[in-house]
């Protein structure tokens, strides 16, 4: 799998994540669910860029927030 494919998979499955993080917490509106959905947007950007590494470097630390919020 090339990178880009690998980063359009990681932000699809941002999506999906971010989509079920309702069932998984009771208030979706706080900072750490804003910084993610910050770092997804700009995954995507700088994936339409061409900056593969910084895209992919963000929608990973926009998983590791999903993760931090949904773990504790």
């Amino acid at each position: 799998m090339d990178e880009k494919t690998r980063i359009k998979k990681d932000i699809e499955m941002y999506e999906e994540n971010r989509a079920n993080l309702c069932d998984k917490i009771e208030n979706t509106d706080n900072k750490l669910v804003e910084l993610a959905d910050q770092y997804y947007k700009d995954a995507k950007y700088y994936l339409k860029k061409n900056d593969n590494f910084t895209a992919f470097g963000c929608i990973n630390y926009a998983h590791g927030l999903l993760d931090a919020i949904t773990k504790y």
